[in-house]
């Protein structure tokens, strides 16, 4: 089983239903921007093999996938099923698959998960903008408390130089 390239929604079980080993392919971060954009991909190829190889049902990575799917890596590593997301994105112009759907071992797999790639762009974008602003309350207030910490520092000391003074 082949998913060439690391959709959004993730990796489920639902992949593994389609064979006995499955390999997922991810392109190389070069590939990603010339179909995706400068934004993309949001992280390097080597975090994302970290992440797909935590996955339980991931049994092999393919660093650096052929864009488009070849038949050498077809042949090579002897791939029955090639499988994608029903939620995809990119490059609709081009069928980067065409290979495995000219060999009829090509299908959609419905993760259950509507998410894609732009979703998380955007929810990372909000919750980087809700902990900067989090972050920027507890800095003033942080520095309202030195302030206040200071002020009673100060007046500790004044209090002590007097008490000083007058006892002599």
């Amino acid at each position: 089983c082949l998913q060439n390239r690391l959709e959004s929604s993730g990796i489920n079980a639902e992949y593994g239903k389609e064979g006995s080993y499955l390999i997922v392919g991810l392109y190389e971060d070069h590939v990603v921007n010339e179909y995706k954009g400068s934004q993309y991909p949001v992280q390097i190829l080597q975090e994302r093999v970290l992440s797909v190889l935590a996955n339980r049902n991931v049994d092999e990575v393919l660093i650096g996938a052929p864009y488009p799917l070849t038949e050498e890596v077809l042949d090579h590593f002897k791939i029955d099923v090639v499988v994608q997301g029903m939620v995809h994105e990119g490059d609709h112009e081009s069928d980067h698959y065409a290979v495995a759907r000219k060999r009829g071992i090509f299908k959609e797999i419905d993760s259950g998960n509507p998410l894609k790639t732009d979703d998380l762009v955007l929810r990372i974008i909000r919750n980087r903008k809700l902990f900067m602003a989090r972050n920027r309350a507890k800095q003033i207030k942080e520095l309202n408390n030195i302030k206040k910490m200071q002020e009673i520092e100060a007046a500790n000391a004044e209090n002590e130089a007097e008490s000083s003074t007058s006892s002599n």
